[in-house]
């Protein structure tokens, strides 16, 4: 075993996905491997201890994942650097944007024999519903393609299909690249499980940051469509308030507040209980997402979900009719959206029904065992 124990460094934008997305695969690579962290400053001490009681080295950075700081990017690059000499690690795995695009050069810069950059959605970036290029869509494209030409050494992760045709299509990436596929992060079944939908009083939950392209605004609009027809309906939503540059208007965040429709609940530790007490869960996302966790979450515990048929979200419903488990509807469309609740106010034995596929769909396409297994061999 320990002739075979490699080095492992992995970068990410965000302290909290280290243990919300990556921490079975992290617990996996620690038993085998020495596993280091760098990571923006960790400021909850329970995801410390949690790391640190895996036996992992954890490096803090200053990177700030969500804004353009040229001064913060380049100490960045400097502080990973300096950690890549110091470590010499034999497989070097960022994810998310920045970690992706600065640490795969400065990976190859150093020699890394194993590089394995992960996009876990292309969000804004290359979002077909933008009407125009910005500067600095124009300036990532550039540098993503910098960070991902084709070597011998690196082996570039997908999340869905749609994302590494994206890039193929645009050149980012070529047919030299080495490429994979998984289903997203994965969902563990054990932490949670299936609960029965309550389909009393009928309760939509949405999860996700407050911003405009996960579609607030529809999910509002919807629920004001579903309330003047079935004002008992409950519409709940979780979810961080921050100031991004897609952040939803102050008009919209004041309504979630104040005016009923909509039970705003904030950013909260674990959303398993608010699961058990849904109906059906909705993310109406045009974000450009990887796959998004919060769908999987919801099928895992047996819940019915809506989305909207676009990049990565599309992945989480079964288009087998008879073993359906949501439903895909057009993004921007409060509307439709409005429809598919109603469908389900109307016939509440669909809400089981769905729901048990998407627990079996869960199972056979997301387990987090399976996807970590795969991880581990692209990986090492």
């Amino acid at each position: 075993m320990e002739k075979n124990r490699k080095v492992i460094l992995i970068s990410c934008d965000s302290p909290r996905s280290l243990l919300d997305f990556r921490g079975k695969l992290i617990e996996a690579l620690a038993a085998q491997h020495q596993v280091n962290i760098f990571t923006p400053a960790i400021s909850q001490p329970a995801i410390r201890q949690q790391l640190e009681a895996m036996g992992v080295n954890v490096y803090e950075n200053a990177l700030e994942p969500s804004t353009v700081h040229i001064y913060a990017d380049l100490l960045y690059l400097v502080d990973l650097f300096r950690l890549l000499r110091k470590l010499r690690p034999d497989v070097f795995f960022p994810y998310t944007f920045k970690p992706v695009i600065y640490g795969a050069i400065m990976a190859r810069l150093c020699g890394v024999k194993r590089i394995t950059p992960m996009l876990t959605g292309l969000g804004y970036n290359f979002s077909g519903y933008a009407v125009r290029l910005t500067l600095l869509q124009r300036i990532t494209r550039f540098l993503l393609k910098l960070s991902l030409r084709s070597h011998e050494n690196l082996h570039v992760i997908f999340q869905n299909k749609d994302d590494c045709s994206k890039l193929m299509e645009l050149g980012i990436i070529g047919p030299r690249n080495k490429v994979h596929v998984v289903n997203g992060s994965g969902v563990d079944l054990n932490y949670y499980p299936y609960t029965q939908p309550n389909c009393g009083q009928l309760t939509f939950l949405m999860m996700a940051r407050l911003i405009k392209a996960k579609g607030i605004q529809e999910y509002y609009d919807a629920a004001k469509i579903v309330k003047n027809k079935f004002p008992d309906t409950r519409f709940r939503l979780i979810g961080a308030y921050e100031k991004n540059v897609d952040t939803i208007n102050e008009e919209l965040y004041d309504r979630l507040l104040n005016d009923g429709v909509i039970e705003y609940l904030g950013l909260v530790e674990d959303v398993r209980s608010f699961i058990s007490d849904s109906s059906v869960v909705v993310l109406p996302s045009y974000y450009g997402e990887g796959v998004p966790r919060c769908l999987l979450e919801a099928m895992a515990m047996g819940r019915p979900i809506i989305t909207c048929d676009s990049v990565g979200c599309r992945e989480t419903v079964n288009k087998l009719k008879r073993k359906a488990n949501g439903f895909l509807i057009p993004v921007k469309d409060a509307q439709v959206l409005a429809n598919r609740m109603t469908y389900y106010i109307r016939h509440p034995s669909e809400i089981i029904r769905f729901g048990e596929n998407g627990r079996k769909y869960a199972a056979d396409k997301f387990d987090v065992q399976k996807i970590n297994s795969e991880m581990m061999s692209i990986l090492t």
